[in-house]
């Protein structure tokens, strides 16, 4: 069974970019355009990860992200922000809401594949690696 993916972005060709290498290693994706839309997508299928954007209209990631730890059912799914949002304060903002990993864009396949595979590693999953290493 392939472990499942949402992505949340209001950036279509990011979406594209990450669904692309996903796919290409074995995984399920699920994408949302806005918080508002992840968080009606979480209330029916959970899935073993989070890839969430910060930027975004209605509603930040960092919103997004509270109201996941806010919510018994998914306050441990795992979440990756996936931003461009590089500052240290930005970074340590994601961690003290509660963001399992980090990345920064641009990033390669292998730093995205690396970054589940810890979180799903923690919460008894594994992601596969990719042969070659694509800049997201």
């Amino acid at each position: 069974m392939p472990r499942k993916v949402l992505i949340v972005d209001d950036n279509i060709d990011s979406i594209t970019i990450l669904r692309s290498i996903l796919e290409q290693n074995g995984f399920s994706v699920q994408a949302a355009l806005s918080g508002k839309e992840a968080l009606k997508s979480l209330e029916g299928d959970v899935p073993d990860v989070v890839l969430l954007d910060v930027m975004m209209p209605e509603m930040s990631g960092l919103e997004v992200l509270q109201t996941i730890r806010d919510n018994n059912a998914t306050t441990t799914l795992p979440v990756i922000m996936v931003t461009a949002k590089i500052q240290d304060d930005d970074v340590l903002a994601g961690y003290q809401y509660g963001a399992d990993y980090y990345i920064t864009k641009p990033c390669t396949s292998k730093q995205l594949l690396y970054g589940i595979s810890i979180v799903l590693d923690r919460s008894g999953g594994e992601a596969r690696k990719s042969e070659k290493d694509e800049i997201v």
